[in-house]
């Protein structure tokens, strides 16, 4: 298997090269030269484990890690969970939650970093190199970045968030790990001011090819092609083709479901469940990608304005037409809008906006009906399930975080505060951070000046 750029400055890459180079050298987003079709593999696929199916999955994607290498670095990522099979699952009437929760950091972001720590770790010492990773997060990929890169000799990373628009928690994940590979960097601004940073770091081919930069967030293709795997083994356990409510900012996990779905997995429904930061939901409604206000909500880590991953899905949705996409993100750099024109058709996808009383709202009915605690973004998709689907009709909500994560918004909605140990025992611990100003040459000095001689 080979990948390609999004904008069509790159081809012909294996994926290693790709995993390395993360965000393509033409400023697009790496996708496959071609998608596998596993229809005539389902009945088989259906009896396989989610870390037997992780490796038959991934492995159709990679051919330049043999294969009993690729399955012992799938096997060992996934140890790390609490679940015996890496993902839960928990039924409420027609709603079935899909938990991604179980991972050392407690959120989504797991299933795909901590795979990701053990592909950069394979790959370096086999050829000798180090990485240094810049990665932007809203809240969860942060501290799941750095659960899976942590210690290692040739690796750092340096992590940018949005000062105070993380949760407390979230902030405490990452600052309190006292690794020395590991850089945690609060920019005043918000996380699309993160993100542009990033982008525009990684725009700089000299400065990246100097510090040997590396990605982490979702513009790197092996974050997405992890989380293939989750949408494939839930939908194979559905009675029925599956639907999912996605709670997502940045487009990246949705991205993943659409994927399976192409892959030929049983898959007939994706809900785009959004916040008050609904730029996704009014790209669905009217074809018009437009930056609107960051607003804060109690769901921060999609407090996003910009979806950086929504540029693979219009890249297929344009029949791969890297000319007619190269105009459309030209357009939204240079407006902050572009526009289809008409509005898009596709019977997969439907799209919502949640408000915070909606969310909330959503948070006290599941606990009062069920007794069950969802964090604020889970919240976000149920509701948004509830909205879309009738009463008897089965819906998968994916749930990207443990609700202890969120304590002050889940005592918000419920009146009960949820815990967890490993949260308990961040309490007290001591903090590494920096602090920088929203500003392109503030982060590229300080790399330069961090990075190892």
């Amino acid at each position: 298997m080979k990948y390609k750029s999004t904008r069509g400055g790159v081809a012909g890459l294996g994926f290693t090269d790709a995993l390395l180079m993360g965000l393509a050298s033409d400023s697009g987003l790496l996708v496959p030269e071609s998608i596998p079709d596993v229809t005539s593999q389902l009945d088989d696929l259906r009896h396989c484990s989610f870390v037997e199916l992780a490796q038959r999955i991934v492995g159709m994607f990679v051919d330049d890690i043999d294969t009993a290498t690729l399955n012992r670095l799938i096997t060992e990522a996934y140890s790390t969970f609490d679940h015996p099979e890496v993902v839960g699952w928990h039924a409420l009437d027609n709603v079935t939650v899909v938990e991604l929760f179980h991972g050392p950091t407690l959120a989504f972001k797991d299933v795909a970093l901590q795979l990701l720590g053990q592909l950069f770790q394979h790959v370096l010492a086999l050829r000798n190199q180090r990485l240094n990773i810049l990665g932007a997060t809203s809240g969860d990929t942060g501290s799941a970045a750095i659960a899976g890169v942590r210690g290692q000799d040739n690796v750092d990373i340096f992590i940018l968030y949005p000062k105070g628009r993380v949760s407390p928690l979230q902030e405490l994940q990452m600052t309190s790990v006292p690794d020395r590979n590991v850089h945690c960097i609060e920019v005043d601004g918000t996380f699309d001011d993160c993100q542009r940073l990033m982008k525009e770091t990684f725009a700089d081919l000299d400065y990246k090819a100097k510090y040997q930069l590396g990605a982490v967030n979702s513009v790197n293709w092996a974050r997405v092609l992890a989380q293939i795997v989750y949408y494939g083994y839930a939908s194979l356990k559905a009675p029925a083709a599956a639907q999912f409510s996605v709670p997502t900012g940045n487009f990246g996990n949705v991205f993943a479901a659409y994927l399976a779905q192409r892959m030929g997995f049983p898959i007939n429904k994706l809900i785009v469940a959004t916040n008050e930061n609904d730029i996704l939901a009014r790209f669905f409604a009217t074809g018009e990608y437009a930056l609107g206000q960051v607003h804060q909500t109690v769901s921060p880590a999609m407090d996003i304005q910009v979806a950086s991953n929504f540029e693979r899905f219009l890249y297929y949705y344009f029949d791969e037409d890297s000319e007619r996409l190269n105009g459309f993100m030209s357009d939204f750099a240079a407006t902050g809008r572009a526009s289809l024109d008409v509005i898009p058709a596709t019977e997969l996808f439907a799209a919502v906006a949640i408000n915070q009383q909606q969310t909330l709202a959503a948070m006290r009915d599941i606990k009062t009906r069920f007794g069950y605690v969802l964090d604020p973004h889970t919240a976000v998709g149920v509701a948004a399930a509830q909205q879309l689907c009738g009463a008897e009709e089965p819906i998968l909500c994916i749930a990207t975080a443990h609700p202890a994560k969120f304590p002050e918004a889940v005592e918000q909605a419920t009146d009960t505060v949820p815990t967890h140990p490993s949260l308990d025992a961040l309490s007290g611990l001591a903090q590494r951070k920096s602090s920088l100003d929203a500003d392109l040459s503030a982060v590229k000095r300080f790399l330069a000046e961090s990075v190892p001689a």
